[in-house]
């Protein structure tokens, strides 16, 4: 059976390691099902090691590879739109500069909007792996059916963002992601959600997600937990939820934040999933 083609569509700051970038292009580029084309764009000036590792993907894949050089560090909000905006493809695959996709994840994924013309987006499960390490610690699940994602979308992110796959068009119908600093790929869920796309989850790891210590300080930092509550007001005030389901994600969020840091890795593994 003949697949669509796709995109895929990652974005870079200068502060990535060029190890790990090195690792998600690849992984991303050596798919089972090779991508027609990918846009990295890069969110401001990188460093002399990222684009060293950007030239070697240029001089190897030829036009497979666009990479997309943006003057100023504006976000990633702003980056993904841009790039989105170059994406070729009406199937666009996301991922992220420091994860390392599956080799058969696109196959599956582009397969299965293939198969049913009706979704919008769709996304899968994710295996959190130690950076440094290497060893396995959880994977996070998503629900699978459309109806358990919209109940799900009401207080937390029913997709992981590094594996969604989406039509372009719908994207750009919403108007791209907002350009928030932080949780700007939970607002463009539930954003495409509430403009009535159809969705679905494959209960399937297609992406390592690497995990380091600073993912855990981010999680609970002060900025993370201030744009987490305002994201989820935003909800509240569209309609998207209800004031119990702001209170509970918002209280939830805090309790995190408030918790002392060397727990938070712990906690997060053993009750967050």
């Amino acid at each position: 059976m003949s697949v669509e083609k796709y995109s895929v569509l990652m974005t870079v700051y200068g502060g990535e390691k060029p190890e790990f970038l090195k690792e998600s292009l690849s992984s991303m580029l050596n798919q089972t099902l090779p991508p027609e084309q990918l846009v990295l764009a890069c969110d401001g000036e990188l460093t002399p090691e990222l684009y060293s590792v950007i030239d070697s993907f240029s001089r190897k894949y030829g036009e497979v590879f666009e990479p997309l050089f943006l003057p100023e560090n504006k976000g990633n909000a702003y980056a993904a739109n841009r790039g989105l905006e170059k994406c070729r493809c009406e199937l666009v695959v996301r991922m992220d500069s420091d994860d390392i996709s599956l080799p058969e994840r696109c196959q599956k994924q582009v397969r299965l909007m293939e198969e049913n013309p009706e979704l919008d987006i769709s996304g899968a499960y994710i295996r959190e792996f130690d950076s440094k390490t290497g060893e396995f610690i959880a994977v996070k699940k998503t629900p699978s059916g459309h109806e358990e994602i919209l109940e799900y979308s009401r207080r937390r992110n029913p997709f992981n963002n590094q594996t969604i796959i989406m039509r372009k068009s719908r994207g750009l119908k919403i108007g791209g992601y907002s350009e928030l600093r932080r949780c700007e790929d939970y607002d463009f869920a539930c954003r495409l959600l509430m403009d009535g796309a159809k969705s679905a989850n494959i209960p399937e790891v297609l992406v390592n997600y690497r995990v380091t210590e600073e993912n855990y300080q981010r999680r609970s930092n002060w900025a993370n937990t201030r744009d987490f509550i305002s994201v989820r007001l935003l909800n509240f005030k569209r309609g998207y939820c209800s004031l119990w389901d702001f209170l509970v994600a918002s209280l939830m969020q805090v309790f995190i934040f408030l918790m002392p840091k060397k727990l938070t890795g712990a906690i997060y593994k053993k009750f967050l999933r």
